[in-house]
């Protein structure tokens, strides 16, 4: 399969190589809306080129989605006008192995300014040089007061350099995490009567080591090739221990234990070069990923006579991607033409288990049909865009085309779909004054699959089961985007975002047979919304070296509840966030000091039987001061959840469906307690 989708993608280059004429350098760099050289960022003391981006005004990152295949870019960050060739090794983590020496400046253009179809709003392009060999290594250690170990393993070490046309980097990671929580939960009767009282304690431990490794080599003549490489590790482990009573029912201990492994590898790569009147770049990707998971839950019941109770569910999965794309680009006058072809195969084969505790104190397996498959699917996709300037001020990009996918799942209750969906994008960059900037979008897109959602999965320690759904189709959208941006000069600047986007097959809980539930698609949904951003500089106003970023976003959902047929918010989604950050770089000092208050509310989690919401807050806050220049070393403080936020749920379960009456009132409130970070970072 593997060589068929090769043989397509590189038949497609050859096509477009019989068409040619004669070769053409690469295109010009896009005009910087904003530029930001690399000077503007020496008062931060920046080791690396993502602690710059981070800094500049008014700008905040989006991390780049999980497209299907790779399809065209996301995100708001390029390097060099480009976008990374892969998907495990994203742009943001190749940014922090970018030494700041090597960082020319940055430059905010409007994305359809850039020749990367799918890029849209104020996207960051970092502009790179090569250096000599240089490293960087940082250290990021936290304790937390209550419930969790210390965590002293997280942190990073890369190598870069280049010699002639050759750069390189190397870079071993680990984004090690440990968190924790505890305190008392009440069940309550439908009648609000007392039925349990629960204490519970958890701490959860992850460790990610990753190697990765990414080669460039620019010839002589403006051939670019790309390798990128990666392996990682994963360890997780979560420990629940808790005690529970309640009025006519035996004390209990109860217990709950997961762990995740496995390994994930990926290789990418990607060469560029001048074929006829433009330039083609073919693209190559091999993904794997070996991820087995287990979750055990057990109670022991203090009376004396009762047995111990206790069910284990384990999962063990392989997922595959190989991907092929091939991407051709030239200009004819004033407008910028490209066409891509990409064929891609995903597959993952998942075994589970479930067993039950028997009296005896023996597990022993239980039936979970639906849970044991393989699913799969092969997709081609064909678009072509067409860049054209609308006089002086403005640029139209133009992209459409179709993808064709066979998704296919065999055993389970499987079956095999065949599919023809139209993708595309229409945008438009103006720039009415020289201080003002405006994107409108408008995108008809696909979304990605979760193969796991296809599968019957049960979640022991909140007594969920999901069941099968063989049916599940991606979720469509068409998206539309007006987006402003407005410098303030010395006082700042300040982006104004305004959505609406309309959903097709959306994904959520859907009934499944008589009793039974899963994800599944809905008809039609929609959200919209308001997002604004900005960065304020307090120098004018006479405080030197201070800066406030803000940001706050309102939206609002709709969908027809599948079981009640009553309008309601898209389960999970966001209502309305707000932060802001306070950033104050001591002047004629090393010092710099600052917080971060921010807040987020999210619609409750709908499901056929319940109806909940598990939140952190009310407020997060973090307070830190920075010594940037300690014989060469920049170290850190923090205090983290500064404000004491705490771990809630409310959830209301019902005998049957939502529409039988009420079972019980589940609320809990848990503690989480300060966290007290420290950060070294340095050069060699």
């Amino acid at each position: 399969m593997a060589d068929r989708l090769l043989r397509s993608a590189l038949a497609t280059a050859l096509l477009l190589a019989c068409t040619s004429l004669h070769a053409q350098e690469p295109a010009a760099a896009p005009v910087a809306a904003r530029s930001y050289p690399a000077a503007d960022f020496a008062r931060y003391s920046p080791n690396n080129a993502y602690d710059m981006l981070r800094q500049v005004p008014g700008f905040v990152i989006r991390e780049a989605e999980q497209e299907r295949g790779l399809g065209e870019a996301t995100g708001n960050v390029v390097i060099n006008g480009r976008r990374i060739s892969g998907k495990s090794n994203d742009v943001l983590t190749e940014l922090t192995r970018v030494p700041a020496a090597n960082v020319v400046r940055i430059d905010i253009v409007e994305g359809a300014t850039l020749d990367i179809p799918g890029l849209s709003g104020q996207v960051a392009n970092v502009v790179t040089r090569a250096g000599g060999i240089s490293g960087q290594w940082s250290w990021k250690p936290d304790v937390r007061k209550y419930y969790t170990r210390p965590q002293i393993t997280r942190g990073d070490v890369s190598v870069s350099g280049s010699s002639g046309g050759l750069q390189y980097t190397v870079g071993l990671r680990n984004d090690a995490n440990h968190s924790g929580a505890g305190g008392g939960t009440r069940i309550y009767n439908a009648d609000g009567t007392l039925r349990d009282t629960r204490d519970d304690a958890w701490t959860g431990e992850m460790d990610r080591p990753k190697l990765s490794t990414q080669l460039t080599y620019t010839a002589a003549d403006g051939d670019v090739a790309n390798l990128n490489a990666s392996v990682q590790k994963e360890f997780y482990h979560y420990r629940e221990d808790g005690f529970r009573s309640g009025p006519g029912l035996p004390d209990r201990e109860r217990k709950v234990r997961e762990h995740e492994g496995g390994h994930t590898w990926e290789v990418g790569g990607d060469y560029e070069f001048g074929v006829g009147i433009g330039r083609l770049k073919l693209i190559g990707l091999d993904r794997y990923a070996h991820t087995p998971y287990s979750q055990t839950v057990t109670t022991r019941y203090l009376d004396g006579s009762s047995p111990d109770s206790g069910s284990r569910y384990a999962r063990d999965s392989e997922e595959k991607e190989q991907i092929a794309r091939a991407e051709y680009r030239w200009k004819t006058g004033a407008s910028d033409w490209r066409i891509s072809a990409e064929g891609a195969f995903n597959r993952l084969d998942s075994t589970t288990l479930i067993a039950e505790l028997d009296p005896s104190g023996v597990f022993v397996d239980v039936p979970l049909p639906g849970a044991n498959a393989r699913v799969q699917e092969d997709r081609y996709e064909l678009i072509g865009s067409w860049g054209h300037p609308l006089g002086e001020k403005a640029k139209l990009q133009l992209s459409a085309g179709a993808e064709h996918s066979t998704l296919a799942q065999v055993g389970g209750g499987g079956l095999t779909r065949e599919f023809l969906r139209p993708k595309g994008t229409l945008s438009v960059a103006w720039k009415p004054t020289s201080t003002l900037d405006v994107n409108v979008k408008l995108q008809r897109r696909v979304g990605q699959l979760n193969f796991y959602d296809f599968l019957a999965s049960v979640n022991l320690n909140d007594d969920r089961e999901n069941a099968g759904n063989p049916d599940l189709v991606p979720q469509q959208s068409w998206d539309f985007e007006v987006e402003a941006t407005k410098n303030f000069g010395a006082y700042g600047t300040s982006t104004l975002r305004l959505y609406d986007h309309r959903i097709d097959d959306l994904i959520d809980i859907i009934p499944i047979g008589a009793d039974g539930e899963s994800l599944g698609n809905i008809d039609s949904a929609r959200e919209y919304g308001v997002e604004w951003k900005g960065t304020w500089k307090l120098e004018p106003f006479g405080w030197r070296g201070a800066k406030v970023d803000t940001r706050w976003w309102l939206q609002q959902s709709e969908v027809r509840d599948p079981l009640t047929g009553v309008e309601r918010r898209i389960s999970g989604s966001l209502i309305h966030f707000w932060q802001v950050k306070l950033r104050h770089d001591v002047p004629g000092t090393s010092w710099a000091w600052g917080f971060d208050i921010n807040h987020e509310l999210d619609a409750r989690d709908v499901r056929l039987t319940e109806i909940g919401y598990t939140w952190e807050g009310p407020r997060w806050g973090e307070l830190f001061i920075e010594r940037k220049d300690f014989h060469g070393l920049t170290l850190r403080a923090a205090v983290a959840n500064a404000l004491d936020a705490g771990s809630y749920r409310d959830r209301y379960v019902h005998l049957g469906r939502r529409t039988d009456p009420l079972d019980y009132h589940e609320v809990r409130d848990r503690r989480i307690g300060p966290i007290f970070a420290f950060q070294v970072a340095g050069k060699f």
